[in-house]
Order: structure tokens, then sequence, then C-alpha cells
């Protein structure tokens, strides 16, 4: 059942301009959950980034965006399109979808992991979501290492290669 369904127009029309771009209830229990599971160094709404993800772990390069289920239509809960002005709310249900798709091909092209976090998801378990961007941070860190160490390995070589040459 929608969330406005018989409320008047004018509530409505303040229940839709209260929505926060930033800091909103789902963001902040994202960032509570991280805090939580020891997950820090993240940067908020970081306006260089196509999108400004609302948490940017710049060094995993992991870009999250918090998505509320009625403005991006959710896929789990999938909210009811509004009865008036259906048209209105078709176009722009349509405009947010191709914008975020946009977006992702925009940070996934710079080097980039997007995931994408639903406002239902948040609200059945915070913790959930913070273990699934601790899953992909380890996976980056773990990444790191392999290169790290391939990179160690072929040093290694090389100076084994220079050694057995005569050359120091």
């Amino acid at each position: 059942e929608s969330r406005t369904k018989g409320l008047s127009a004018d509530t409505v029309r303040r229940v839709m301009r209260a929505n926060r771009r930033a800091d909103s209830t789902p963001e902040l229990a994202l960032r509570r959950a991280l805090r939580a599971s020891g997950l820090r160094g993240y940067r908020c709404n970081l306006s260089g980034l196509p999108g400004s993800p609302d948490v940017a772990f710049t060094r995993a390069k992991l870009a999250i965006f918090v998505h509320g289920c009625f403005w991006h239509r959710c896929p789990h809960c999938r909210p009811e399109l509004p009865k008036r002005n259906r048209a209105f709310w078709e176009r722009k249900f349509l405009a947010n979808a191709e914008r975020d798709e946009r977006k992702r091909r925009q940070l996934e092209a710079m080097g980039w992991m997007v995931l994408e976090i639903w406002e239902c998801e948040l609200a059945k378990d915070a913790m959930a979501c913070a273990k699934r961007v601790g899953s992909h941070l380890v996976a980056f860190d773990q990444a790191q290492d392999a290169a790290e160490e391939q990179t160690l390995t072929m040093a290694r070589g090389r100076k084994l290669r220079k050694d057995r040459n005569g050359r120091a």
C-alpha cells in the first residue's frame, strides 16, 4: 500500500518536498552500521564523482548509492505507481532509472565498483548491508595483496637473473 494513499494533494506535496538529498534516514542507517562493523575511511556525498555517491571508499574505489524504494523503483518491494498524473510519474521514474544507469557506467569506466543498497534492505537488516560492503572491501584488499606479491616475485626474479649473470 502506498505511503501517500488517502492524503490530500497538499499533504503529498509537503511529504515529497521533505525528501532529503543527503543524510536521509536510510543513509544514516547504513553509516551507523558501517561504523558498528568497524568499516571506516569512507567519504560521504563525494561531489567529484558522477552521481555523488552517498558513501565512497576512495582507496578501494567502491561507490555506494543508497536508493529510496519509491524514487528508484525498488525491485524487492516494488512500490505502487501513484494513481494521479500517472504519465508524469512514469516519465519521472524512467528518467531516474536512466540517470542511475548512466552514473553507474561512468563510475565503472573510471574503475569504480558500484553498489546499490535499497531503503527496504536497510530497514530489514542494516548490518547485513554493512557486511556486504565489508565483503567488497575484503575482496579489494585481497586483490591488492596478490598484486603486491606478484610485483615482489617479479622483482626477486629480476634480481636473481642479475646475480646469475654476474651483474650487481
